[in-house]
């Protein structure tokens, strides 16, 4: 005999201790490896499923529902991020939607501030040279820049970029400018001055971008871009890689159009191996960590958890995607 109780497909292994409460009323099926579930082995096991926990490396297709079916009642994805869901397909079929929307911005924001200075500090060559055991040459041996007195511009004044805006704030910048589709009541806080696009790049020493993703701005970040920012600009992205033309970049880092960069988002994740942003000193690449800490980590577990069995009761959803 079949069990009566809802059947739940938990897409990946690694997670923090919190899933218990689905366990407890739900037969629950985990998949056993460390990598990204097959796509031929998402369908088989989505098959009759009432709910689909997933991460963002999971696509939710079409496919993936056909194979589904009509039992599914709710997907909870453990991500902020929303581009691998087709929210219109699931809306069509009555399928609730919930991910974790500003659980990690503190995470993000930690990790925005590292990737600038150690970019803006030139770390990634620093810690080349002591593996080389290199020794200080002159009075100017890698020096970088710093924080204190600069121009910081920052593309998309939301949550995080106000997060990374407050942090910074600490550091003695001289000057915040942002841009984006609207002025921000909250910029006063940290005095931030709404600016064009383009007056954003020319007069800051360090861009950061922190928008989130439309069809309107991929590719936001190209040749033309990188030509109107300084010479001693620090590019930033902890967004999606797909705000920015990497080859544009590249040629920008080799050539000199800029100073450097810190990227927590590539296209694709991860870079193939022969990727010349992971060789170049002036480039430090870090694998999507932004929201890789303990406690985001567990809270989007703790949320995720709480949209799938709101879902399966047929609850409004605590994360639930407006």
């Amino acid at each position: 005999m079949m069990s009566a109780r809802p059947r739940v497909l938990i897409s990946r292994s690694a997670l923090p201790a919190g899933i218990e409460p689905i366990k407890a009323v739900c037969d629950v099926w985990i998949w056993p490896g460390d990598d990204p579930i097959p796509a031929e082995e998402f369908m088989k096991r989505a098959a009759g499923v009432t709910a689909i926990l997933c991460q963002s490396s999971d696509i939710i297709n079409k496919d993936l529902l056909d194979a589904a079916g009509p039992s599914l009642k709710v997907v909870g994805t453990m991500s902020v991020g929303l581009e691998h869901i087709d929210l219109d397909e699931c809306q069509r079929r009555g399928i609730k939607v919930g991910h974790c929307p500003n659980v990690p911005n503190d995470a993000v924001a930690e990790l925005t501030i590292a990737l600038l200075l150690s970019a803006a500090r030139g770390l990634k060559e620093g810690y080349a040279c002591t593996s080389r055991e290199e020794t200080r040459e002159n009075a100017l041996f890698l020096c970088g820049h710093e924080v204190a007195g600069s121009t910081v511009g920052i593309v998309g004044l939301g949550r995080i970029g106000m997060a990374v805006a407050r942090r910074l704030n600490s550091f003695n910048v001289t000057k915040f400018l942002y841009t984006g589709n609207s002025q921000k009541s909250f910029a006063e806080e940290v005095k931030a001055e709404f600016v064009s696009f383009d007056k954003l790049l020319e007069d800051s020493d360090f861009v950061i971008a922190c928008c989130s993703i439309n069809p309107n701005n991929e590719g936001l970040f190209n040749k033309t871009a990188f030509k109107k920012m300084k010479k001693s600009a620090i590019f930033v992205n902890v967004s999606r890689g797909v705000l920015v033309n990497q080859e544009d970049l590249i040629e920008a880092l080799t050539t000199g159009e800029i100073y450097g960069a810190g990227l927590d988002v590539t296209v694709p994740e991860p870079l193939p191996p022969d990727s010349p942003l992971r060789s170049l000193n002036n480039c430090l690449v870090t694998p999507h960590l932004g929201s890789s800490s303990l406690k985001a980590a567990n809270a989007m577990v703790s949320l995720t958890v709480r949209n799938i069995l709101a879902g399966i009761r047929g609850e409004n959803l605590p994360g639930a995607v407006r």
